[in-house]
């Protein structure tokens, strides 16, 4: 029985580690959000800015247009071909941004 719970825990923690975005290889995805945000997220009229904005917040928009829940065909075509991964990275470098 103990073993298994700790079996649990680790898996819980090794999940929540990889959820957790990398602002440095947000990073680098974020070229492609450049002309429509700006080169530091300051956003380009009429998107918005993107930078300072929580990484919650960021991560839930990303997630919602990739699903259809939000609509944009921009946005949603750009991620498409984003993993889980991707967009947490991409909202850790955002969040990271003032």
């Amino acid at each position: 029985m103990t073993r298994v719970l700790v079996l649990l825990v680790l898996a819980m923690t090794v999940g929540a580690a990889q959820a957790a975005g990398d602002p440095a290889a947000g990073k680098v995805k974020a070229a492609a959000c450049a002309g429509c945000h700006g080169a530091s997220g300051q956003g380009v009229p009429p998107n918005p800015a993107l930078a300072g904005k929580s990484e919650d917040q960021l991560l839930e928009a990303m997630k919602d247009y990739k699903s259809g829940k939000r609509t944009n065909a921009v946005m949603k075509g750009l991620m498409a071909g984003q993993s889980d991964q991707d967009m947490a990275n991409l909202a850790a470098y955002f969040a990271s941004l003032k």
